[in-house]
């Protein structure tokens, strides 16, 4: 996949049709006539890694893209929130859990299907109250195994954090023993 559908043509300023040159260390469209950079900048998104024991949350989602597989409780940012805002806000909006973050997890890119870049800053957080329950664009919400989730996982991006996930837990458990 690339980001190429959100390339323009035409210039958004001038109308001038754009031309293909190295700007700031890429290739990027320009335009000759007024000089307009277009950059293709991820759009940032927050979630949280949130654990019962030795099991992580999952959401299943009920909206395209991906419909009707899981991901962590995520979600894009809205213009006034920070990050730890947007966190908080998904987690509650999509499992119906009050959270507190703990500390920063992860910061992973990818695409959005078909084609947006997207940059996902991942929170460590635990339950403080709610109730658990799938709401907003989640259509099931429950707590598994990091490394045996109950069906696909929608996005490269949470498979990594999953991945990392899985290691981290396995080297505890090993710790213990």
């Amino acid at each position: 996949m690339s980001a190429s559908a959100h390339v323009f043509t035409w210039c958004p300023r001038c109308r001038e049709r754009l031309q293909t040159r190295p700007e700031g260390g890429a290739l990027r469209p320009v335009c000759p006539a007024c000089g307009f950079v277009q950059y293709l900048n991820p759009a940032p998104g927050a979630g949280v890694v949130l654990l019962r024991g030795r099991e992580v949350c999952l959401v299943r989602r009920k909206f395209e893209p991906r419909r009707g597989t899981w991901s962590l409780p995520t979600g894009f940012m809205e213009w006034q929130e920070t990050a730890a805002e947007t966190a908080v806000r998904e987690a509650r909006e999509e499992t119906g859990l009050y959270v507190r973050l703990t500390g920063l997890y992860a910061v992973e890119t990818g695409l959005l299907p078909p084609d947006r870049p997207v940059l996902v800053v991942f929170y460590r957080a635990e339950e403080t109250g709610g109730q658990l329950e799938a709401g907003d664009d989640a259509d099931q919400v429950g707590f598994f195994p990091p490394d045996a989730p109950p069906g696909p996982v929608a996005f490269a991006a949470h498979r990594r954090v999953l991945e990392r996930l899985t290691a981290e837990l396995a080297a505890t458990r090993k710790d213990d023993a």
